[in-house]
């Protein structure tokens, strides 16, 4: 066999998320496309913000000379000194753009930070439930995934943490709003979390580095507050990506920021640097990179991500759907009404046509996530499958 046994092994655990994705096309093409009612995947449906339309078009009328050249490995300076300034009127921190590098997506971020950080062996706390592909991250340059379960409401578990943390750790990494529950972390607990790292890190030649996947954080609802981790704590770094907050996943254009407080930046920059070119991401695509400084601020699908929210949680909590009222993100994860996910997720969508992704996909049996990042027309349509699996599993 040509492919190695560590792949065929990941490979074996790999995403729920696109298996019932590729089920849900199947389903599409057999009853058509309005008869199945697909929650599976966090594809956001919101168009493009009239900003970047309008940057698209005058890129395209009135091109850069050399638009389309190699940049720096960072990325283009205008480009970075934008997000930059962004970062400075969130956190109040003095970033430039010499603490960010540009990247391809999130998900590139992510590996670009790890492969920096991590040597073999190395430990990286993930609290679960959790997006799975971290798991494939970490496993990616040779680190050691320690999972630890959350409080029943989701909430960091900080003495599970405490107890994780071994002379290996060497990140812990958050994602809030969380993927798949909707959770954001309270400033309180993320603090008691900090204050948990900076004790450990007594007596330790590296510090544990604070990784906090932020890509969904501008959909945050009811006045919530995001914390501000980089005033928190000084091995700090954050993650994001414009796929949500303009609409463009499909555009993979993301950023890597370092704290600019943290002592030790201007190393960790040039290692961040080095491994986004060795590991062939390249940078963000030119033309991204061109457009996020002519297109705005204006983020797209907050209102309306809201009122979906509302809706299905109202529903389903009437139905007798127990869950835990996102405040972010467009994502919900409620209780499977049977312990096995799996076989409810099923029969959800064998008998309902309804596409949801079984818990155990986020570490996480006893579960099932949905992902409302659909037609408004899609979720009213569905409530009645819901409703009927609720009656005949006795919960309303």
């Amino acid at each position: 066999m040509a492919v190695s046994n560590r792949v065929r092994h990941l490979m074996e655990g790999s995403s729920w998320v696109r298996k019932m994705f590729e089920t849900a096309a199947r389903l599409k093409e057999q009853y058509g496309e309005d008869n199945i009612f697909d929650f599976t995947l966090g594809n956001p449906i919101e168009e493009p913000p009239p900003g970047f339309h309008k940057a698209f078009k005058e890129l395209a009328l009135h091109p850069i000379p050399g638009m389309h050249r190699y940049m720096p490995n960072s990325g283009y300076a205008e480009t970075r000194r934008y997000v930059a300034e962004e970062l400075y009127n969130e956190t109040g921190l003095p970033f430039t753009e010499d603490h960010i590098v540009m990247t391809v997506g999130a998900a590139g971020g992510i590996n670009v930070v790890l492969k920096a950080l991590l040597d073999p062996g190395d430990e990286v706390i993930i609290p679960s439930p959790y997006f799975v592909e971290f798991q494939f991250y970490v496993d990616n340059h040779d680190g050691v995934v320690r999972l630890v379960e959350t409080n029943e409401d989701f909430s960091l578990n900080l003495k599970a943490i405490d107890e994780a943390i071994t002379d290996r750790t060497a990140v812990v990494m958050i994602n809030s709003p969380n993927n798949p529950t909707g959770v954001v972390y309270p400033t309180d607990v993320v603090q008691d979390l900090v204050d948990l790292l900076k004790t450990k890190n007594r007596g330790r030649s590296k510090p544990i580095c604070f990784l906090n996947d932020a890509a969904y954080k501008t959909i945050i609802y009811d006045d919530v507050v995001l914390p501000n981790v980089f005033e928190m704590y000084e091995p700090s770094i954050s993650v994001t990506s414009y796929s949500k907050s303009l609409g463009v996943p499909g555009e993979r254009i993301g950023h890597i920021a370092v704290n600019p407080q943290f002592p030790g930046a201007q190393e960790l920059m040039g290692a961040l640097i080095f491994v986004n070119r060795t590991l062939g991401y390249i940078n963000a695509p030119a033309l991204m990179q061109r457009l996020l400084p002519l297109s705005g601020e204006n983020h797209v699908g907050r209102e309306q991500y809201q009122k979906k929210r509302d809706l299905l949680y109202q529903e389903l909590t009437e139905y007798g759907y127990a869950l835990v009222k996102p405040q972010g993100a467009f994502y919900m994860f409620p209780k499977s009404p049977i312990d096995d996910d799996l076989a409810f997720v099923m029969d959800l969508q064998n008998t309902f046509h309804v596409l949801t992704v079984p818990g155990r996909g986020f570490g996480k049996r006893g579960y099932f996530r949905i992902s409302y990042c659909v037609e408004m027309d899609v979720i009213e349509r569905s409530l009645p499958g819901f409703a009927a699996a609720a009656k005949k599993y006795g919960l309303s």
